[in-house]
């Protein structure tokens, strides 16, 4: 019994680290429309991918809020699979769980698409059909739902459609502005400079603000394929040993709590590199802000990237080591949530006395030009999170 009856959770937790995973990836490439394009249409082209193939440039490039209408046919057969796989993929199993896919959201062999940056651009499912808005500029690049060292033999054929954008739409490029109203000197006097450890010790540099709703935040953070920290220490154990098996896993493993305006954080995200998930993460925290700006509400966070691991010289214990240029990871933070269509508004806003260069409370060091990112969340962000049923995590 005792055997079974560790065997069942992990098999569950396994599940479940899957479900919120592909549920994140499935939102993240802006919005799926399930009613005709009322556009008018600019062009269409047919485009045949073979198994041995990885994305595809399709030499199309696509505007905000155009549509893209794919449709597509045919077969691919894996070594180990006895049938074949549609465009929509082959449904997957608890084995198949452990192979990282482009796109996990979807079995081996669906049908992928990309718009933009492939370096930040979130994949999504397009299967044997779909309708989806485009929620940035970009060239279109589809793909196969498939591991280089893992190809099938056979080929897709996919029809693309390009409509124009539907009257009314609000997904933009984001705007770079010199300022944004209600971002100034005053403001950050409110605003300190440096997270904390609950024993007071000054860490992270506040590197990053979002000006917008919470259920819209949260709405950017998901489309943009961050995913939400678990908040519970106490799940960190099973995770731990779900990593061994599944690097992705890692993603969700627990944030040490720090504290900014005399409390731990409300929302911690992490963005996952394709390989060595373990020793590398893109991870922030983000606290709501005890005042507002404009009448609207503001999100103060710190981002940092673990690029492996150091000693803490609070306690000789292990703990991540941060890259010490903590602007790369501002510029990261700003390209992926601008990729969604969901943001207005950048700016970049250097306070004074900026903080250059500075330890964290483990000991490791860090340096920066000392600009803030500035983020303002659009109409987009704020009307697709309306009516969802949101809450933080405090």
């Amino acid at each position: 019994m005792k055997k079974f009856s560790f065997v069942l959770p992990l098999y569950l937790v396994v599940g479940l680290g899957y479900a919120s995973l592909a549920g994140a990836q499935q939102t993240s490439a802006g919005t799926a429309s399930s009613a005709s394009p009322s556009g008018k249409h600019l062009l269409s082209q047919e485009i045949q991918l073979t198994g041995e193939e990885s994305w595809v440039d399709t030499s199309i490039d696509v505007h905000a809020g155009e549509h893209v209408v794919v449709t597509a046919t045919g077969a691919m057969r894996y070594a180990d699979q006895q049938t074949d796989s549609t465009p929509a993929g082959i449904s997957r199993g608890f084995k198949d769980l452990l192979r990282i896919l482009p796109f996990n959201g979807a079995g081996r062999g669906a049908l992928l698409g990309r718009i933009g940056d492939k370096d930040i651009a979130q994949p999504f499912l397009i299967g044997e059909k779909c309708n989806v808005i485009a929620p940035v500029d970009g060239r279109l690049s589809i793909a196969i739902n498939q591991i280089p060292s893992d190809t099938g033999t056979g080929n897709y054929k996919a029809r693309i459609d390009i409509y124009a954008a539907d009257a009314g739409s609000s997904y933009a490029v984001a705007r770079q502005v010199a300022s944004i109203r209600g971002i100034n000197n005053d403001l950050f006097s409110k605003i300190p400079r440096r997270i904390g450890d609950k024993a007071g010790n000054p860490g992270d540099m506040v590197n990053f603000l979002i000006v917008g709703p919470e259920a819209a935040m949260q709405r950017v953070f998901t489309a943009a394929g961050w995913v939400k920290v678990d908040a519970d220490v106490r799940d960190t154990i099973l995770h731990g040993f779900i990593e061994s098996v599944s690097k992705e896993s890692y993603l969700t493993m627990p944030m040490s709590p720090l504290y900014l305006f005399g409390r731990t954080q409300d929302y911690g995200w992490a963005h996952a590199e394709p390989i060595s998930v373990v020793a590398s993460r893109n991870h922030l925290r983000i606290w709501k802000a005890p005042f507002q700006v404009n009448g609207q509400t503001l999100w103060v966070g710190a981002a940092t990237h673990d690029i492996g691991f150091e000693r803490d010289q609070r306690n000789n214990g292990l703990t991540h080591k941060i890259d010490p240029d903590i602007d790369l990871e501002k510029e990261y933070v700003e390209k992926t949530l601008t990729s969604t269509g969901l943001v207005s508004e950048v700016t970049h806003f250097l306070p004074v006395s900026p903080m250059q260069e500075a330890k964290t409370a483990t000991g490791g060091s860090f340096h920066s030009n000392g600009q803030v990112l500035v983020l303002k969340l659009s109409d987009a962000a704020n009307s697709a999170a309306t009516g969802s049923s949101t809450s933080s995590n405090r």
